[in-house]
């Protein structure tokens, strides 16, 4: 039997981006201070990362499009794989663009591109923890 109370279960969403917005101005200001630095290889990890994400995501929206679930479920569902859609996209783009023009320590630009990076990736993986927490919970 479907849980259709699976919206409470998996309003996590805003959590998820505070959390990541969080990340991101940590980031950018611990860059803009030369605390940390970015490698390309850290870059092309996150690449490899998000490029991962972004395949699984299209599997598994193709393989559910025949299932049958409660609204309340589907809406939940829609959310979350709009919010990991966009850090999805996020992390590949802003990869992309930090593997593009490098990455210097005291840099303005560099730290905002590393924050929203940061952000991006952050949003991913949260938005994957809703999204698992949320088909564990409505039990489909």
């Amino acid at each position: 039997m479907m849980n259709c109370q699976c919206v409470r279960k998996c309003n996590c969403t805003l959590w998820s981006v505070i959390a990541a917005v969080a990340v991101g101005v940590l980031a950018a200001f611990l860059q803009i201070t030369g605390q940390i630095t970015v490698t390309p290889a850290f870059l092309w990890v996150l690449l490899g990362i998000a490029v991962v994400y972004l395949a699984v995501l299209v599997v598994a929206s193709a393989l559910s499009q025949g299932e049958n679930g409660c609204e309340c479920g589907n809406r939940c569902l829609c959310t979350l794989l709009n919010v990991l859609l966009a850090g999805i996209l996020g992390t590949i783009l802003f990869s992309v663009v930090l593997l593009a023009i490098g990455v210097t320590a005291g840099s303005v630009l560099s730290a905002i591109l590393v924050g929203l990076l940061l952000l991006s990736f952050s949003l991913t993986v949260a938005g994957a923890a809703c999204f698992v927490r949320c088909k564990v919970g409505c039990g489909n």
